[in-house]
């Protein structure tokens, strides 16, 4: 096998937490590379030898001055999900081969996922937070009629990688489970249905498409104005799906729930009412990977580079047709 020379490039910080042991002695194993050598700016980088760049968050754009700079480059080995943000069109047009860690970065969001939809069916928020005022037992099933688990309605908004993997998770479980993506052709175990009726039909409505122009606001005020009296919204994917003020309003007049991992602003101001708001759970974007989570993307990119040295395809290669329809 041979050993190609590649690059590390990504944010600073991103490289302290990503290329940790055992990662660095696998990359290191595999490809003639200085795990030590970060290049946050190709201004100045020697690409004249480089085969594969391996990136993730924070890597510069691979413009077509950078690949005139190097001859060599064949690969880009992506140890994050989306690559729009640096695999520029010049790259599809010398033929670069592209791989991602998205699927890597999908199982920690859909891990968060289920425990969200599981909670909120049971409403462990809502009762948490009544035992902690009052502190005294009470009768959860007059206060909570039909909380529980058993034959709910879970809706999946976009059949992606991530909707795909939930829609996995829930399956041990006594859930209905509906999905709608007009993309959608095979059968995921799931009943295919319209938008519209997803989030009519849901208790819990969990946010998993792409953000893209067209789906802008998909959510809007009148298909959450739809919802079931009492149903949940969570949104791990983009706020931009999601009208966010029309939300507000029928969060504050306490007829819907929501699990909000991603909002706009990404920080909300101080004052934003969605911060105290009893049956509103806002998290600062923890869903995808963090921590050791890292670890299983860094894995994997190590994985497509030990196949790009044995001159096999990429398992999670990156079509290029495909980032219309993809984040």
């Amino acid at each position: 096998m041979k050993r190609p020379r590649t690059l590390v490039a990504m944010g600073a910080q991103v490289a302290r937490r990503l290329l940790r042991e055992p990662v660095r002695s696998r990359l290191a194993l595999v490809a003639d590379v200085d795990p030590d050598l970060v290049v946050t700016d190709f201004a100045d980088a020697d690409l004249a030898e480089v085969e594969v760049l391996y990136t993730s968050w924070g890597c510069p754009m691979v413009s077509a001055e950078v690949l005139a700079r190097a001859p060599r480059l064949r690969a880009i080995v992506h140890a994050a999900g989306s690559v729009k943000h640096h695999v520029s069109e010049a790259c599809w047009q010398r033929g670069i081969k592209v791989s991602t860690a998205a699927a890597a970065n999908a199982e920690p969001v859909a891990e968060f996922t289920l425990a969200a939809i599981l909670f909120a069916n049971k409403r462990v928020f809502d009762i948490a937070r009544d035992y902690r005022a009052n502190r005294a037992d009470g009768d959860w099933d007059a206060r909570y009629p039909g909380f529980g688990n058993y034959r709910r309605t879970v809706g999946v908004v976009g059949a992606s990688r991530i909707g795909r993997r939930v829609i996995e998770l829930l399956r041990p479980f006594d859930l209905d489970v509906l999905v709608s993506d007009p993309y959608l052709r095979e059968d995921l175990g799931a009943e295919r249905v319209s938008l519209d009726e997803l989030v009519s039909r849901s208790d819990v409505v969990s946010v998993h498409a792409p953000d893209l122009p067209e789906t802008r606001y998909m959510i809007g005020k009148d298909r959450l104005a739809a919802m079931r009296d009492g149903a949940t919204l969570i949104n791990t994917a983009r706020a931009a799906l999601v009208d966010q003020d029309a939300l507000t309003a029928e969060l504050a007049s306490g007829r819907l729930h929501a699990v909000l991992d991603h909002t706009a602003p990404e920080i909300l101001p101080s004052g934003s009412v969605l911060y105290d708001l009893p049956n509103v759970l806002v998290t600062p974007h923890i869903a995808g990977s963090l921590g050791g989570e890292l670890a299983r993307m860094a894995d994997l990119a190590v994985d497509e580079l030990v196949r790009y040295a044995r001159g096999l395809p990429f398992a999670h290669g990156v079509e290029p047709a495909s980032l219309s329809r993809s984040a």
